[in-house]
């Protein structure tokens, strides 16, 4: 891809482009006729009709094809045109009588244009006789045989235009490819010895634009015999009949637009001939035949040549698919090799890039980015997180279809300049939204030859008011020194990621509908462990205090009866009682925490931790606690769930106590999108090897008989803080004190737990 902007050269680039299929004139050497069906009445006629046909104009103008020509020879023209066989008829013979008995011979072409009207276009035939088939055929043959002996597709092009000059003897045959911008390259060429070469050159696309490539998209082949005659015009210029100027896409008559023809001139070119070359139903190329001087090409060897293009070039999309053929092979056993990986891995992200070959065996590239709800995955050269999030951003913004790509990303998205070295080239695949697979590509530096600097592809003339398009007049090689562009990427390569887009969206599809059945289960599971604990609150609660109350009955009304053992025993009794009651309203406090149902909404947590501190206020008073804080932000949260977590880590801190009186210090401080939370001691502390163990349920590290309680605490915390989205963990030494770390995503439950691992690295990475 070049830096060469045209359209800003000239915005008004568009606007001067001109509507040639609309064109009312004709090149001089034929006559045209249109024609209103099913009379056949002539409508509208090519003013050189009086000099070719010897008749009035007034005289041609409402006459009937039949009073032109023999009504005999009509007959089986009638019979094609009702049939709508055009292919059938072309080329007719007919025959008219010009001047006494004179006879002068025509190929005769029909077509029906776009807005219904039928047209006749006559050409002075050069013999009588068509060319006999079995010319072509070994014409064709030898042709076709010399191509099979080639091994390359550049020889394979080499062969065409030598076999194309043989057939039509022009000065010049070129074989010209477009680009993605629409630029030109000359694959092959065969010439007259004295003249200047563009083998290797790259024409802009103004040298042939837009409404010009779509008409040759439409016609398979266009000869101008003679580029210096003068059209002719056609009368009446406007169709009575539609009362709009005539459709000429499909006229073999039409006139060149004046540009084009000063385009000619500029090249020294006095006649042209040219193949158009279409692949997938899109231009892909032109054979261009260019003379010094006038020359005329038969109509029948001019459908020679159009054949043989179609031929030829059927065998050019065989040749490049071939020469694609092993690279292809590889990129599909790559691709279902990735789809084995994704289907049988638990998260499709891991069979993308844990395996050999990965993620970027698939295009080739350098780098690869895996973006899902904000989490990246890369792999090789990429640019950094805030960088993707930007250009993601981008594309959401930019792009709608199931792929982009660009070799020159920095030209388009200017954000990417700073890092042109790994992605000057682009691949996307849209999973959804918001999820992205990146492929990336660096910089390449290149040298393309111009013919002619494109920077001067064209100039505009000012004549009497009215500003005009012309083409340039110098075709000298230009060099241009191509950066911020990367190596492009195949259709090959294109087609590989779109496959693997497939095989991704149906992989989350499938895995969507386990984890709702999964998200299903879990309710169930849920609802019927809420249940339990209706049951453990409410059911076991009554048996239990029967049990204790019966216990201490029978002390009461026995007691001058009962030893000492007898006492110890009742106490054991009741304090079992007393301690299964706590472990079932802890297990109901437990299942109390929920996801479901919770209001999150904007909570100040200097007033959950006041809360808090009242609840705890007679054990602060016990213990002489000293409980210091910052100033706490506002957060979304519940909070009650808010203040339950505060009081169960301030409440841990005192129980932890050493011997020195309780220090507690809470702080919070904002990293990212998340508020990170600190609860400070200078308790017992924890040896580091029970970090995540004091967070599992009923988890203790002493005894009752040390430290009361039922381990259910810090399991509240944490199921507390998943259900916010956060995380908590613990930093201590043993004898040294405990920090307890929590996090609260700033956006809410939305976010994912990602940014406080983030804020546990941060830390650990500060100390280090």
């Amino acid at each position: 891809m070049t830096q060469v902007d045209f359209s800003a050269q000239n915005p008004d680039l568009a606007r001067l482009e001109e509507p040639i299929h609309l064109y009312h004139q004709i090149q001089p050497h034929g006559v045209v006729f249109v024609l209103d069906e099913p009379d056949l009445n002539i409508v509208q006629v090519s003013s050189n009709a009086q000099q070719i046909l010897g008749l009035q104009i007034d005289e041609i103008l409402d006459a009937n094809l039949e009073d032109i020509f023999d009504s005999f020879q009509l007959e089986r023209i009638k019979e094609g045109i009702q049939d709508d066989n055009f292919d059938f008829l072309n080329p007719s013979k007919v025959w008219a009588r010009v001047q006494g008995d004179e006879y002068v011979v025509f190929d005769g072409i029909f077509h029906r244009n776009s807005q219904g009207m039928l047209i006749l276009e006559l050409e002075p035939a050069i013999s009588y006789e068509n060319i006999p088939f079995l010319s072509f055929y070994h014409l064709a043959k030898t042709s076709i045989n010399k191509l099979e002996e080639t091994s390359t597709l550049n020889d394979f092009c080499q062969v065409i235009v030598q076999e194309i000059r043989k057939m039509t003897d022009f000065d010049r045959v070129m074989l010209y490819r477009f680009d993605e911008d629409n630029h030109g390259d000359v694959l092959a060429e065969d010439k007259l010895d004295e003249l200047e070469s563009y083998l290797g050159l790259r024409f802009p696309e103004t040298d042939i634009p837009k409404p010009a490539r779509q008409l040759l998209s439409s016609n398979w082949i266009r000869l101008i015999p003679d580029a210096k005659a003068s059209s002719v015009q056609l009368i009446p210029a406007i169709n009575p009949i539609i009362e709009q100027p005539i459709d000429f896409t499909h006229s073999i008559l039409r006139s060149a637009s004046p540009c084009h023809l000063e385009y000619l001139h500029n090249m020294n070119v006095g006649s042209s001939l040219t193949i158009s070359l279409i692949k997938d139903q899109k231009l892909w190329g032109i054979i261009a035949c260019h003379h010094q001087t006038p020359k005329y090409v038969s109509y029948e060897l001019r459908k020679a040549c159009e054949f043989l293009g179609r031929v030829v070039f059927s065998e050019i999309s065989s040749r490049e698919e071939t020469e694609d053929y092993d690279y292809r092979m590889r990129l599909n056993y790559t691709q279902s090799l990735l789809i084995d990986y994704m289907s049988q891995d638990d998260n499709f992200i891991n069979g993308l890039v844990k395996h050999n070959p990965n993620l970027l065996s698939v295009t080739s590239s350098q780098g690869a980015a895996i973006c899902i709800s904000g989490n990246y995955t890369l792999v090789g050269r990429t640019p950094e997180e805030e960088e993707l999030n930007y250009l993601i951003q981008w594309l959401q913004n930019n792009v709608n279809d199931e792929i982009f790509y660009t070799d020159s990303l920095p030209q388009i998205y200017p954000d990417a300049i700073k890092y042109k070295d790994i992605a000057s080239g682009l691949l996307a695949i849209p999973i959804s939204k918001r999820n992205y697979v990146l492929w990336f590509r660096p910089e390449v530096i290149q040298t393309v030859n111009w013919g002619g600097d494109p920077n001067k592809a064209f100039s505009t003339t000012n004549n009497n008011g009215n500003l005009r398009l012309c083409p340039r007049k110098s075709f000298e090689l230009w060099k241009e020194t191509v950066r911020l562009s990367s190596l492009p990427w195949k259709q090959v390569e294109v087609n590989a990621a779109l496959e693997l887009r497939k095989a991704i969206v149906n992989i989350v599809l499938r895995q969507a509908d386990e984890l709702a059945q999964l998200a299903q289960d879990l309710e169930r599971s849920n609802a019927e462990l809420k249940k339990f604990a209706y049951v453990a609150s409410h059911d076991l609660q009554e048996p239990l205090n029967q049990v204790a109350n019966y216990v201490q009955l029978l002390e009461m009304r026995y007691q001058g009866e009962l030893d000492e053992d007898a006492k110890e025993f009742i106490n054991f009794a009741v304090e079992g009682v007393s301690l299964m009651q706590t472990l079932i309203d802890d297990v109901l406090a437990y299942s109390k925490v929920d996801m479901q149902g919770v209001e999150y909404q904007l909570t100040n947590a200097e007033t959950a931790l006041d809360r808090a501190l009242a609840n705890l206020r007679g054990r602060i008073a016990e213990t002489g606690a000293k409980i210091t804080h910052d100033p706490l932000p506002t957060i979304l949260a519940d909070s009650t769930q808010l203040m339950q977590l505060f009081q169960n880590l301030i409440g841990n801190a005192i129980k932890f106590r050493s011997e020195q009186p309780p220090e507690i210090s809470i702080s919070a401080q904002r990293l990212e999108d998340v508020w990170l939370f600190a609860v400070r001691d200078n308790g017992i502390g924890i040896e580091p090897q029970f970090s995540e163990r004091i967070f599992v349920i009923f988890q203790r590290l002493h005894t009752r008989d040390e430290y009361p309680g039922t381990g259910m605490g810090l399991a509240i915390c944490k199921k507390i803080l998943e259900c916010h989205r956060g995380r908590v963990w613990v930093e201590s030494e043993l004898g040294q004190g405990a920090t307890f770390y929590f996090t609260i995503p700033i956006g809410g439950r939305e976010r994912d737990r990602r940014r406080g691992r983030q804020a546990q690295n941060y830390l650990v990475g500060g100390r280090q």
